[in-house]
């Protein structure tokens, strides 16, 4: 047996890290800039997203159905006998159906196809657990119990934005209450539910005081566990490794890793971001 793993690039998984692990795809989302199209972290970077957000039309479409079939060509070439697939959300994006539709012609690979109802780093985080696992020797009928374990009692997942102009440009708004906060400057802590779309955790009068409510929900959910976490930003870099720094100081980290927010994900969120992706090791 012989098992690889395929996701999208709403994972935000870098090139170096599937380029480590040979048993790595990934398939990117696609961003539409007015009238031109670009591969999500392949053509078009998320500067150059950022910049372009509020004076272009930009919308992000779902993965090129012949770049998905070229990927399963090249997994079955490569002499792969099964394949987990872990896809965005479901609830946020149409792209789980369609890897269903182009897995529904594959033939010669034994598949399982996970909705994580989730994205970012903790639909990264179910794909490094799903490499770990195959490394380990895991049996392959027991993966679904275990990326379930992970995605809903061993990680978390969630961010706060400046604004909500963008996840209602984008219409992926869903259950977060948006009006008062660009009343009251009242900004809200979202993260994905157990059906895979936004919710609002809590709110908070500003972004720091946002940002408060998150370090205390981390602290709340892990205790003196210990994490890896991830800090996605959308255009500020140094913010993001002074809020690693000072999460160190009171949970216990084993590895902080800053990541810029894919920008197939940051057409919805805007510049102003940062979300906070913790698992347990």
């Amino acid at each position: 047996m012989k098992i690889a793993v395929l996701t999208d690039s709403a994972s935000n998984i870098s090139k170096e890290f599937i380029a480590k692990h040979p048993n790595l795809f990934s398939v990117p989302l696609v961003i539409n800039i007015d009238d031109d199209s670009f591969r999500d972290q392949v053509e078009i970077s998320a500067q150059e997203v950022y910049e372009k957000l509020d004076t272009h039309t930009i919308l992000t479409s779902l993965p090129i159905a012949s770049d998905i079939e070229d990927v399963l060509k090249n997994i079955k070439k490569k002499g792969f006998t099964h394949l987990i697939v872990i896809n965005i959300s479901s609830g946020l994006s149409g792209t789980f159906n369609s890897f269903r539709l182009a897995l529904q012609n594959v033939k010669d690979l034994t598949v399982i196809h996970y909705d994580s109802k989730t994205l970012g780093g903790g639909l990264g985080f179910l794909v490094e657990y799903a490499l770990e696992l195959i490394e380990k020797g895991t049996d392959f009928e027991t993966f679904v119990p275990l990326l379930d374990q992970m995605r809903f009692n061993d990680s978390f997942a969630f961010y706060t934005i400046n604004t909500l102009k963008y996840l209602k440009k984008g219409g992926r708004i869903g259950k977060v209450e948006g009006t008062i906060g660009n009343i009251l400057h009242i900004k809200p802590v979202i993260t994905v539910n157990e059906d895979g779309v936004y919710v609002t955790l809590s709110k908070a009068f500003g972004l720091q005081r946002s940002l408060i409510s998150m370090k205390n929900i981390l602290i709340e959910k892990f205790g003196n566990d210990l994490i890896d976490l991830i800090v996605h930003y959308g255009d500020d870099p140094v913010s993001a490794e002074d809020l690693g720094n000072k999460l160190k100081t009171v949970l216990n980290i084993r590895n902080v890793c800053l990541q810029q927010l894919t920008p197939v994900l940051g057409v919805h969120t805007g510049p102003e971001l940062f979300a906070y992706v913790a698992r347990r090791v």
